[in-house]
């Protein structure tokens, strides 16, 4: 059995939970929150690189705008997923005009885009507003079992 490696979303400590261990029960040991809540959180640049790199749980990036319509009719369908994919999954969302080099860098041509990342690379990546349980099952599609 090996550990997880989990990022915290409140304050960016990098947390080791034992596998055997409930993560939906887990608190970061810097801040102590808890370290998932069933919704994804919206991150920054350096919070952004932090999960993608340092989790061992795969990170899923909402990449929106609150100007968009699609982002938004997305984002309770988004909260729903996070409440059925977490802990196996981070969700978190990435505002693209708050941090447009990080949106750069990922090539971002058009919003809603999801990207799916694990261990550090990108797995995966889709456009356009989906429902909840579309986004569940392809997330799952993309990962191994």
């Amino acid at each position: 059995m090996s550990d997880h490696l989990v990022v915290c979303t409140h304050c960016g400590g990098v947390n080791r939970l034992p596998e055997q261990r409930s993560a939906l029960s887990g608190k970061c040991g810097k801040c102590g929150n808890k370290l998932f809540e069933g919704h994804p959180a919206d991150v920054g640049g350096d919070q952004f690189d932090k999960q993608v790199s340092r989790s061992s749980v795969p990170v899923l990036v909402d990449v929106w705008a609150p100007w968009c319509g699609p982002c938004q009719a997305m984002a309770p369908a988004y909260e729903s997923a996070a409440r059925e994919l977490e802990p196996n999954v981070r969700l978190i969302k990435l505002n693209s005009d708050a941090n447009q080099p990080i949106a750069a860098r990922l090539g971002i041509s058009g919003i809603p885009t999801m990207i799916l990342f694990e261990n550090g690379r990108e797995r995966a990546r889709t456009s356009g507003a989906m429902p909840a349980g579309e986004i569940v099952r392809w997330v799952r599609q993309h990962l191994p079992a």
